[in-house]
């Protein structure tokens, strides 16, 4: 599952995040899901509000060069996906 935690803190958190602006852009199409139930793989977030509910902590950074990850949000779950190959696939969810 991929329960998200995002962290105040850089040090604290499993990877740095950008979100872009197009999805030409983007390392991986994310899309938030309702329930916990429904988080899964890399792709399908909810967002939980304790770090220790959380299967991934992240932290959203200010510039692109500074990011892990670069993300894009998408409004259908067929849409999400990985577009490149990253450090972080398969470990999210």
């Amino acid at each position: 599952m991929a329960k998200i935690f995002i962290t105040q803190s850089q040090s604290q958190a499993d990877a740095k995040v950008f979100e872009v602006t197009s999805e030409s852009q983007a390392d991986l199409c994310w899309y938030e899901v309702k329930s916990q139930s429904q988080a899964r793989g890399d792709e399908l977030w909810y967002f939980v509000n304790s770090q220790s509910q959380a299967d991934f902590k992240i932290y959203w950074v200010g510039s692109q060069s500074s990011a892990d990850i670069k993300v894009f949000r998408v409004n259908s779950q067929s849409q999400a996906k990985w577009k490149t190959s990253n450090r972080f696939r398969a470990r999210i969810g």
